[in-house]
Formats: structure tokens, C-alpha cells, sequence
């Protein structure tokens, strides 16, 4: 699979290419395919660098070799879009020489889009916040789907927080595991309103870490495990063991240090869908 225009810098203060971005998606695939396989993609590409101007794209249907794999998917108003779904590692290759370089993933696979199978809560914190705070939050988060009778997953999201989230049965619509996702993020911002919130206006949750549920949606979407981040550095959003959270920071890993993470160390994720849980139970249990 070759890349044109290997040597096109895409992190200026970091002298990360093209071809860089490429072999690190090349690296990590046999660990991150298995989180994208049969997950629509919403691609966040940078023709010109980070630096440059950047878009989400979510529609497939023209300039994509036949053999990358495409399907279409019903939107809630009516038509369907085309979104990429990554099978294969040549095909994540293809996706960095496209300058893709944040991938997205749905919460449901093309399998049963109409039924998630996770369910994700991001802590999205204030300028300011302590990295211990957002850990107590996240084992707080851990805890309570844990008490409701989900297991939990963390992962360094490679920006300014971390993701929580648990691997779902299926047997809940998006709107269900949306109102569950709610209600569990409420109950959590009651016990601690002083630090935590569910407010969706930036003005009016002050220096509170908002409890960000909305990707629990139909077509909404976080970031997959072990995708790069379009930040300074080309921070890695990282799956942890939650024994790890106590050392890690939000920024995840860079991408050189993710290659000596991942040459001592199993994903933390690789079980996720042998632990899978009802929404509705937890939903009665909460």
C-alpha cells in the first residue's frame, strides 16, 4: 500500500508526515481493527496539516477505491450517506495518505445500527482542571456503572479528558441508552454539584467538568482506541487498565511512546465484548 507524498509534514511542531501518520496506523492495526470492524467512520482530515484547515467527513461515495469498504446508512431525516467502514489494515493505511487523520467511530455497527453497543460518557473539564480531579471523576463513573451492573472501560482521549465506557448487550434502542446515559450522568452530578455538571451551555457550567453525554445518539460518534489525535505532540487516544489511571494524563500516549506501550503490553480493551451488559437493566438497577 503506498502513500503519496510521504514526506508532506502534517504536525509542523512536530516533523510528523505523512508517511509517519501511515506506518503509526500500519503499527496498530492487528489492536485497533477490532474496535473499528463494522463501524461507520466519520474521518477528520487535514490535507494541510493541523495547522491548516481541517474537516469531518462523513460521506464516502466519491473518490474512494472500490476495495476500501463503504456502506450506506439510513439518517434519521431522510436519505442515507455513505460512511467508510475499516476492515483491513491496508485500508487504514489508505485512510492516513488521505490525511485522515482522526478516526470516529458510530456506538453501533452497520450489524444493527438502531441498537448500540456501548455506551460512552467523556469528561470534558475547564481550563484549569487538575489531572487528579478528572481521575477521581472517572473512577466515580467507573463505580456507578459498575454499581448497575456494567463493566467499565477508561481511555485517554488523547485531548483533554478521559472516556468511560461499557460494552452494551444490544437490547436498547439509541434513545434508551441515551436516557440511561443521562440519568447516570445526573445522579452523578447531584452527588457533586460543585464539581461536576450536565449543563450544555459552556457559560453556565462554570469551573465544573461537564459529564458529556451526547454521543450516546444515532450517528453521533467518539473517538476509536488508537486513533491519533490532531493535536501538538500527535497525542494517541489510548485504552488503560484502570490499575494505570493513577499515572496517566488525558493526552494519552505520543505516538513514539505508544510503539513501546504496545510492545510490552496487551490492549486494555481486547475483552471489551465478552463483559457486554443491558442498558435496561442497569437503567432499572440506576
Amino acid at each position: 500500500m503506498r502513500v503519496s507524498k510521504p514526506d508532506k509534514v502534517l504536525f509542523p511542531g512536530d516533523g510528523v508526515t505523512k508517511g509517519d501518520l501511515a506506518g503509526q496506523y500500519r503499527g496498530v492495526a492487528e489492536v485497533m481493527l477490532p474496535h473499528l470492524a463494522g463501524r461507520p467512520l466519520t474521518l477528520r482530515r487535514f490535507p494541510d496539516g493541523i495547522g491548516g484547515e481541517g474537516w469531518f467527513q462523513k460521506n464516502a461515495s466519491e473518490h474512494f477505491p472500490d476495495w476500501v469498504t463503504t456502506v450506506e446508512v439510513p439518517q434519521r431525516d431522510g436519505g442515507t450517506v455513505r460512511h467508510v467502514v475499516c476492515d483491513n489494515a491496508d485500508a487504514l493505511v489508505y485512510l492516513a495518505g488521505q490525511a485522515a487523520v482522526e478516526l470516529h467511530v458510530w456506538l453501533s455497527t452497520v450489524e444493527d445500527l438502531e441498537h448500540p453497543d456501548l455506551v460512552v460518557v467523556d469528561l470534558d473539564p475547564p481550563d484549569g482542571t487538575g489531572v487528579g480531579e478528572l481521575r477521581t471523576v472517572a473512577r466515580r463513573v467507573r463505580d456507578l456503572f459498575t454499581e448497575v451492573g456494567l463493566t467499565p472501560y477508561v481511555q485517554a482521549s488523547g485531548g483533554r479528558g478521559f472516556h468511560v465506557a461499557a460494552p452494551l448487550t444490544r437490547d436498547a434502542s439509541f434513545d434508551e441508552v441515551r436516557e440511561f446515559a443521562r440519568a447516570a450522568a445526573t445522579r452523578l452530578a447531584e452527588r457533586d454539584p460543585d464539581r461536576l455538571t450536565t449543563e450544555i451551555r459552556k457559560d453556565k457550567r462554570g469551573d465544573r467538568i461537564f459529564l458529556d453525554v451526547n454521543r450516546n445518539g444515532y450517528a453521533q460518534t467518539f473517538v476509536a482506541p488508537y486513533s491519533v489525535r490532531a493535536r501538538a505532540g500527535a497525542p494517541v487516544a489510548t485504552p488503560l487498565d484502570w490499575p494505570e489511571l493513577g499515572r496517566a494524563e488525558p493526552a494519552g500516549y505520543p505516538v513514539d511512546r505508544l510503539r513501546n506501550r504496545m510492545a510490552r503490553k496487551a490492549d486494555p480493551w481486547r475483552d471489551l465484548r465478552e463483559h457486554a451488559g443491558s442498558a435496561h437493566d442497569a437503567m432499572r438497577r440506576l
